[in-house]
Parts: structure tokens; sequence; C-alpha cells
């Protein structure tokens, strides 16, 4: 069985709706930018990125995308926005584009990365 690319998963996240789609691809992008090295993989059904080390995801849902950080228990929360009280993970809900500049993903990106990095 071949592995499903990023390209059919965002098809196959369009018939979730255009917000779940136009906010996975924001999400995928912000990544993309912020991020050297870059990698993604489609699995669990979402996406990982990884940037030397695999850091976070980025999943839709049928209400929601939520971006998932594998050491997010480890982030201090400068801003307040994490969810989640498991051992390792946590993640922040996005409904809407503006979610992504509100709860301020740009500035966790470079905390979950770290987060990664020291438990590797």
């Amino acid at each position: 069985m071949s592995a499903k690319t990023v390209e059919a998963l965002l098809e196959d996240i369009r018939l979730l709706g255009e917000t779940r789609h136009a906010l996975t691809c924001a999400v995928r992008e912000l990544v993309r930018q912020q991020c050297t090295p870059f990698a993604e993989e489609v699995k669990y059904g979402g996406i990982l990125f990884a940037s030397g080390v695999p850091f976070c995801g980025v999943f839709a849902y049928k209400e929601h995308v939520s971006v998932e950080f594998g050491h997010g228990a480890a982030i201090t929360d400068p801003f307040g926005h994490l969810e989640g009280s498991g051992k390792f993970r946590r993640h922040l809900k996005l409904s809407t584009l503006a979610d992504i500049e509100g709860k301020q993903l740009a500035q966790y990106l470079p905390l979950a990365l770290k987060a990664a990095q020291q438990a590797a």
C-alpha cells in the first residue's frame, strides 16, 4: 500500500470545508517559512513536521484544526493558549484563519522545536 501524499491529504481535507483546508494550508506555510530544514509527512491522519527532529503536526477535524506539539508539556506556555493535560502533548485549536495570529502560533513553533530538540 502506498503512503498518502500531502497533496492527497489536503484534497481530502477540502471535503471537510474550505475553512479547514485554508487553515491547514496556512499552518503548513507558516511552518515552512519558519523552520529550516523543513520536512513533512502524512501520518496519523495529519501532516507531521520536522526540522531536524519531529516537533509538531496539523490535523483537520469537522469543527476545527488542531496543531499538535509532541513535547508541548515541556513548553512554558507564555501566552496561555495551549490545551491538553497529557504527559507529553499539547495543542492549539484553530477555528478561523484569525486564530493563527490570535493564538500566536508563530511564537509557539520555535518553542515546540526547542522542546523537541531537548527531548531528542
